[in-house]
């Protein structure tokens, strides 16, 4: 009696055919990874940027000019006020770049909108932030004099600080203007030589406000020197979760608030602390 053979069945036809269908199921999926990857993103990215002494020079000339009254000496301290630098509004930023970025305790990322509110190219947000400057510079003028009680009418004020732009040196501007018609009101600077940077808007009454950045502000000031950082008093927050060894933040509401500070500050005495 003869064995029968048997043959086993052949599976290369069905098993193409799941190859071929997942391929195809797949092909969309890495597509928009692909897409996902090459798409611009509404995002702009920071890091810190220059600090600038409002007590100093720029381009050779004060950073505060005061004509039509006496000024105090020179403050042997620094007030800095800082700033982050974005990408411009037309700047590409994909995913990889945002991954990056998150990544990297001196990166951030920021959405444009809140960078560069109003939307538009790098011309029409150098405009704004050209208005906002002027109109920062304005109250911190008037907050200033409003605080020593001298009339805008007899003394003139000009703030000049380089291409930076935006409302953030607010605080800081009225404080410089402090320093130089009164210091300490006895003859002395606000810093009692130290090096304080900070960052606030600020209104014509001296209220002080929010601003964008305070991590990587905060990075700046360490850099560049500072061992105190005033910030608006809501941000204390903010500024904590990023803090740079070595600096201490102090919470301000108003520029009376901030000058109180800078008192306790150059006599060691209790500081504000977040």
């Amino acid at each position: 009696m003869s064995a029968s053979s048997t043959r086993a069945p052949r599976t290369d036809g069905p098993r193409r055919t799941r190859r071929r269908t997942l391929a195809l199921c797949a092909l969309p999926v890495v597509l928009l990874f692909v897409v996902a990857l090459l798409a611009p993103l509404p995002y702009s990215l920071a890091q810190p940027g220059e600090t600038a002494n409002v007590l100093g020079r720029t381009d050779g000339k004060p950073v505060i000019a005061i004509e039509g009254a006496r000024t105090q000496g020179a403050d042997k301290g620094r007030l800095l006020s800082v700033t982050i630098a974005a990408t411009r509004p037309e700047a590409t930023v994909r995913l990889p770049d945002v991954v990056r970025a998150w990544f990297r305790e001196d990166r951030a990322v920021m959405p444009r909108e809140a960078v560069y509110p109003g939307g538009g190219d790098t011309e029409d947000a150098e405009e704004r932030i050209s208005e906002e400057m002027e109109d920062s510079q304005h109250k911190a003028v008037t907050a200033a004099l409003r605080q020593l009680h001298r009339s805008p009418e007899k003394v003139r004020v000009r703030l000049r600080l380089g291409d930076v732009g935006g409302p953030s040196a607010g605080l800081f501007f009225a404080l410089g203007i402090v320093d130089k018609l009164d210091g300490d009101g006895a003859g002395h600077g606000l810093t009692g030589g130290r090096t304080v940077a900070g960052t606030g808007t600020i209104d014509a009454n001296g209220k002080v406000g929010a601003v964008g950045g305070i991590p990587l502000k905060t990075q700046a000031a360490r850099r560049d020197g500072a061992t105190y950082f005033l910030l608006p008093k809501a941000q204390c927050g903010e500024a904590q979760a990023q803090l740079p060894s070595g600096l201490r933040l102090v919470p301000v509401g108003s520029l009376q608030g901030a000058l109180d500070a800078l008192k306790e500050i150059r006599t060691d005495g209790k500081v504000p602390s977040c």
